[in-house]
């Protein structure tokens, strides 16, 4: 629990506080029509030409992804609408910036509780606390977990399912997975899929892990957890037909920038796979550095875990070459590999047994990699991705392909500008924090301030209660 508000309170002070991209724009929309109107639809985006979708059967305008993510963030909205807004020193017509700012702060918590399921999942393989501690410190800190978690992607919430569904297939020692617990787990992987259609990559994965793990008598565990995930993929699949007249029609629309059709498989897979592993603007080697020291602890895992040590590798994998060949393989307008977040995490387990050995090179390669990752992190949250990569010719050519040779560089410039200049930036440009960027829309600095001490506060209790139940552990 002590883990959990540390992380909670840290990506609450580092969020952005806002939405850019028309992915996070149109979950917000459907956000907010759940909310008020009880109904998915966006007409809200159409009038403010920010709709990015399809008309549905009935001529109601969609967002392009199904509600999952929406129903989640609900509550962090309806707590900027109904309580937020409300506050001392907010004007009453900042009450959009206020709501997308509380609706942004659910992936705060969902990256927060990402990283304390990882731990736990950890401890529950036999990794001491400290070394189960240090790594999940390195996947929240020195991963992109940590950057998106202050942006409304689906991201975190697909990385906490996983997690999730790890801890309850292989977090329990080394007994055979019951059956009731194959349930559940499936059940969480299918309903996964109504936040990303694409979650369902995991169902086959978990379902191998859960065979390699525990071979033949595993088979009813197995066929169980599939049928289990039946139930969410049914439910998505019910959505669409009812929408758009056809199970596998989704919300996409058939073309998005410059009528390019962005969903379909016609990236060359050897592009795709330099873009993930070795451009500067998408490799996960670059934007998350403790895999490094991960691939060489996976044969450790394999000994102390198996299944997890086969989500570790599988997970990954899959996620690799399937996006590979995607289209918008880059992700849109977003930071480093995007989709492949939540396949990162789950490679992360094999830090576990690589620092459990407690070897001191391994703890001094694991510290500068963790100090590379969070550099990696900061610089992505400093300054607005979109204020770099929107100008034409820098991270799409003009026929809106992703340019191969875009970096970090442009943000890197656009912080050293703003740490040199005193002069302020417009409203939405300059240093990205959701205190910033609220001062400039209208609202009081009494009650940033106030908001911001109750955070401080927050992250250094709970900092002083993770180290007091350290050392009493050890």
């Amino acid at each position: 629990m002590w883990l959990f508000a540390t992380f909670q309170f840290l990506y609450l002070l580092t969020s952005t506080g806002r939405v850019r991209t028309p992915d996070e724009y149109n979950t917000l929309y459907t956000t907010e029509s759940l909310v008020l109107r009880g109904s998915t639809a966006v007409p809200q985006a159409v009038q403010l030409h920010n709709f990015y979708g399809r008309y549905d059967l009935h001529g109601q305008p969609r967002a392009a992804y199904p509600p999952g993510q929406a129903l989640l963030c609900a509550p962090w909205y309806a707590l900027g609408q109904y309580l937020m807004v409300r506050l001392p020193g907010v004007p009453a017509d900042d009450t959009d910036l206020v709501v997308a700012f509380s609706s942004t702060l659910s992936s705060a918590t969902f990256s927060a509780l990402t990283v304390t399921l990882f731990f736990l999942l950890l401890t529950g393989t036999g990794i001491p606390a400290r070394a189960a501690l240090f790594a999940a410190a390195m996947v929240g800190l020195g991963t992109p977990i940590f950057a998106y978690s202050g942006w409304l992607f689906s991201e975190p919430i697909s990385a906490a399912v996983f997690v999730g569904v790890a801890l309850l297939l292989f977090g329990r020692g080394h007994d055979p997975i019951t059956l009731r617990t194959a349930s559940i787990a499936g059940l969480v992987l299918g309903l996964g899929t109504i936040v990303r259609p694409t979650n369902v990559l995991a169902i086959p994965a978990f379902t191998v892990a859960v065979l390699v793990r525990d071979g033949k008598p595993a088979l009813r565990a197995a066929f169980l957890m599939c049928a289990a995930s039946a139930v969410g993929v049914a439910i998505l699949l019910t959505y669409n037909t009812l929408l758009f007249g056809g199970p596998f029609e989704f919300g996409y629309p058939a073309t998005a920038e410059g009528a390019k059709a962005l969903n379909t498989f016609d990236t060359p897979l050897v592009k795709g796979l330099y873009g993930f592993l070795l451009s500067p603007g998408k490799s996960f080697f670059v934007f998350a550095p403790p895999v490094i020291l991960a691939l060489a602890g996976l044969p450790r895992l394999w000994k102390l875990e198996r299944g997890a040590a086969t989500v570790a590798m599988l997970f990954p994998l899959m996620y690799l070459f399937f996006f590979a060949r995607y289209t918008q393989w880059e992700g849109g307008y977003c930071v480093g590999p995007r989709y492949l977040v939540p396949s990162i995490v789950l490679l992360c387990l094999a830090l576990g047994p690589m620092l459990a050995e407690g070897a001191p090179r391994v703890r001094k390669t694991a510290l500068v990699l963790l100090g590379l990752g969070a550099f990696v992190q900061c610089v992505s949250l400093a300054t607005s991705f979109m204020e770099d990569q929107v100008p034409r010719g820098r991270y799409y050519d003009a026929n809106w392909t992703y340019r191969l040779g875009y970096s970090l560089i442009g943000q890197i410039r656009l912080l050293w500008r703003y740490l040199a200049s005193g002069e302020p930036a417009r409203l939405g440009l300059g240093w990205d924090r959701w205190f910033v960027f609220l001062h400039k829309g209208g609202v009081s600095a009494a009650t940033l301030a106030v908001l911001g001490l109750l955070m401080l506060a927050g992250l250094g209790i709970s900092l002083a209660g993770l180290a007091r139940n350290v050392n009493s552990a050890t």
